[in-house]
């Protein structure tokens, strides 16, 4: 396509200068101008700043706007434009005119949008740009990922035609598509000559030669901006309002007879994003970003930290407006009565007076990150050095949706993949987290493609990579294999326990979907009737009937995390450490909430207090205040349930099973007939088993089995199969499980669970209070 070169139009300035009315020259009334009242000057929207736009013209030169925007900024149909968007990134374009189009927008098609960094929404300033000068040379060079597997002259192939009397801009490190041979090839502009953007006119030498650019390489150059970041909005803005104000617009402090900002706190979970917002920062204002790792600045020579920590101030307040980030502050400014060593008090009190000495004030502002806020000294956090703490916290649904979208938003998905639903199955995932799940996706999809893969070969054939793309199903492998970072400490995982995995106990099953299950799914619900979910559940009752496999199952059907806690693994013996340990256990459920906290055997740590007598100066009496405690500030919104399972409830602190903590109390008793032959078709499901084996008959003769005797029952029935499959070498049949087999098995196998314990059982079912009533209304 073939555009007119635009031409200086110096007759304008002499014949278009409208004159200006009367009316408007007049000053405006003082209540308007915000000196004899309250109002303010209305916000008046520039004529050049327009909506971006999708372009119908896939073009990579051409903007449109509609003629009456045209008019207003007095453009004629083929001049070359000076686009401005974020980062600080301008291009030339050529502007046409388009009547279906808004005049408070501009079509941009989706390489142009790029190469500006903006989106559809944003906005972006034109300007006219007069006379381009023609181009002597320009050198483009392809990107690597983009001819792989393509053969012959690019130049003639794609950019002789692409040029050829277009009198297309080119600016020096924009990106453009070219579309023709065998597929789209993109091409970056090295470099141009003359200035920085010029028009590729007939006479204009086009050099194609040198290596091609990696995409990895050209994407590191890419600055880092706001749009790059999601699932944190509310701490943008109040970063914006903090730190890009100040150095942005110093004036509306001073107006206002106040001192800017001079420092900001971010704490979190590590791979929530602290460094990339501060870099974000940095590359949005223009500022000079000087960053600071904690543990680099200590030195083992006397006075030297403190002068590394001097020349980083000293070098941000030469190049201001300036960020200085330091990344781990914990690790350099510790509580000095809590630190044994002289260079971190020094330290600390170097990096105080810096901040307090800081000349350029609102031209200069520190970022701490952290995670660990209340290891730094309090002297650091009072207004005037960091003025404000920002937690960042764990994204919400909605937070995981815009970074999975920003993460895939240069991967080849398949049309089956459902970003809202992974968004709402990865509990507890920070970025960081999301990252490596996309990772792990695109994994899965080349260990598919593996066997067509020639490795000894220097390229991949194009139509193998043309058929690669990343389905829902790779995205559901990667799940199983990416946790939390938030738990990777802690024994967490997303159980594969089903309701149909466990026979019988109907009625503790709609129990307990109606406690946990509803309100992750329903939450309106409980807010519309003014009810608080419950907290927690205790299952008591038998060994082997199946306590720890409902914990399971409950965190499964919900698609929460499951963090198991085995009671005993809590006590130290170390002064303080066991109710640390405590806390730290539901500081990681909370984050990674919605989460099932399940402790295993809750009679070896939540015992009656008082008892302690002989253990380590009453550390089990400690625990359990800090469990009861923890249990208290869960919170209702938080969607963390505890669950304890024990069978021997009587030896439970009454406090613990009071409504609030332990909700519900849920009597898990010995399998009756109809629930002993569900738990027998459970185990048997994947077995094969003769057709003359009746479950019912099993399940007669199994009276006072336990879960976990049934599973072993079957299981030595499969072993004597074996044996006896293997002793007759019938190795190609598939081993079936017979009625002799069975019955032989069900007279070798004693029940686990001795009529004592069934005693204690039932004697400890009427004495708990009011377990049957709790077990009704729940």
């Amino acid at each position: 396509m073939k555009y007119a070169c635009a031409r200086v139009r110096f007759w304008m300035s002499e014949t278009s200068t409208q004159q200006v009315s009367p009316q408007l020259q007049q000053p405006a009334p003082a209540d308007a101008q915000g000196l004899g009242g309250n109002k303010l000057p209305q916000k008046k929207r520039s004529p050049n700043r327009l909506i971006v736009d999708e372009a119908l013209n896939d073009d990579n030169s051409v903007v449109t706007l509609s003629q009456q925007k045209m008019e207003e900024l007095n453009l004629f149909r083929g001049d070359n434009v000076l686009l401005k968007g974020k980062k600080r990134r301008d291009t030339v374009c050529i502007v046409l005119a388009d009547e279906n189009l808004d005049n408070s927008k501009i079509g941009i098609n989706k390489v142009v949008r790029q190469n500006l960094r903006v989106r559809l929404g944003d906005v972006v300033s034109v300007h006219a740009c007069g006379d381009v000068p023609y181009g002597k040379r320009v050198h483009v060079l392809p990107l690597d990922d983009t001819i792989e597997g393509i053969t012959g002259n690019l130049f003639d192939t794609y950019l002789k035609s692409y040029f050829l009397e277009a009198y297309r801009p080119a600016r020096t490190g924009d990106l453009f598509l070219v579309r023709g041979g065998f597929r789209p090839v993109e091409f970056k502009v090295v470099a141009v000559d003359p200035g920085d953007f010029v028009i590729v006119a007939p006479d204009t030498i086009i050099h194609c030669e040198g290596e091609p650019i990696r995409r990895e390489d050209e994407e590191r150059l890419v600055d880092v901006g706001y749009d790059d970041i999601g699932g944190c909005r509310k701490v943008m803005a109040q970063i914006r309002e903090m730190i890009e104000l100040p150095l942005r617009h110093p004036a509306l402090f001073k107006t206002l007879g106040v001192k800017p900002p001079r420092g900001v706190l971010l704490f979190g979970p590590p791979g929530c994003g602290k460094t990339l917002i501060a870099r974000a920062v940095a590359n949005e204002t223009g500022a000079f970003f000087f960053l600071i790792n904690g543990p680099e600045v200590m030195s083992k020579m006397a006075g030297e930290a403190e002068a590394n920590l001097r020349k980083a101030f000293e070098e941000a307040e030469k190049n201001s407006p300036a960020i200085i980030f330091i990344d781990e502050i914990d690790s350099i400014a510790p509580k000095r009565d809590k630190t044994s060593g002289e260079v971190e008090r020094r330290l600390v009190s170097q990096l105080l007076t810096l901040m307090d000495g800081m000349r350029g004030r609102g031209q200069v502002v520190v970022i701490g990150a952290t995670n660990r806020p209340n290891s730094i000294d309090i002297a650091l956090r009072r207004f005037g050095r960091f003025d404000r703490e920002l937690d960042m916290g764990v994204p919400d649904d909605n937070g995981r949706l815009e970074i999975l979208r920003i993460h895939t938003k240069n991967m080849k998905l398949g049309p089956d993949v459902r970003l809202e639903s992974l968004a709402s199955n990865s509990h507890g995932f920070v970025g960081a987290d999301l990252a490596q799940l996309c990772t792990e996706a695109a994994l899965n999809c080349i260990r598919e493609k593996m066997d067509v893969i020639d490795l000894e070969e220097d390229t991949i054939d194009a139509e193998i990579l043309d058929a690669m793309f990343v389905t829902q199903d790779h995205f559901s492998a990667a799940m199983a294999q990416v946790n939390p970072s938030s738990l990777r400490e802690t024994v967490v995982e997303v159980p594969n326990v089903k309701w149909e995995d466990i026979g019988g106990l109907e009625e503790t099953k709609r129990n307990l979907q109606e406690m946990i299950l509803y309100p992750i799914d329903h939450p309106e619900k409980f807010e519309k009737f003014g009810m608080q979910p419950s907290r927690g559940v205790l299952f008591y009752g038998p060994p082997g009937c199946g306590k720890t496999m409902l914990a399971k199952a409950v965190a499964s059907e919900c698609s929460a995390n499951f963090v198991s806690i085995k009671g005993p693994e809590l006590l130290t013996m170390w002064f303080g450490e066991s109710e640390a340990n405590v806390r730290e256990v539901f500081d990681k459920a909370r984050a990674a909430a919605p989460c099932v906290l399940f402790f295993d055997e809750l009679d070896s740590v939540g015992t009656s207090r008082g008892n302690s007598a002989g253990d380590a100066g009453g550390a089990g009496d400690r625990v359990m205040n800090q469990i009861l405690t923890e249990i208290d500030g869960v919170g209702v919104k938080k969607n963390v349930f505890f669950i304890g399972a024990t069978n021997r409830p009587e030896l439970l602190d009454e406090a613990l099973l009071r409504p609030g903590r332990l909700d519900q109390l849920i009597y898990i008793p010995l399998p009756d007939l109809p629930a002993r032959q569900s738990v027998l078709q459970a185990v048997l499901k994947k077995a094969p088993i003769a057709p003359n084996v009746p479950l019912t008959f099993l399940a007669q003769k199994t009276e006072g089995f336990s879960g976990a005797d049934l599973a072993e029952l079957c299981q030595r029935a499969a072993k004597s199969a074996i044996r006896d499959a293997i002793a007759e070498e019938a190795g190609r049949k598939a081993t079936t499980t017979t009625t002799t087999t069975t019955t032989t098995t069900i007279t070798t196998t004693k029940t686990s669970i001795t009529t004592t314990t069934a005693t204690t059982a039932t004697t400890a079912t009427t004495t708990t209070t009011a377990t049957t009533t709790t077990c009704c209304w729940a």
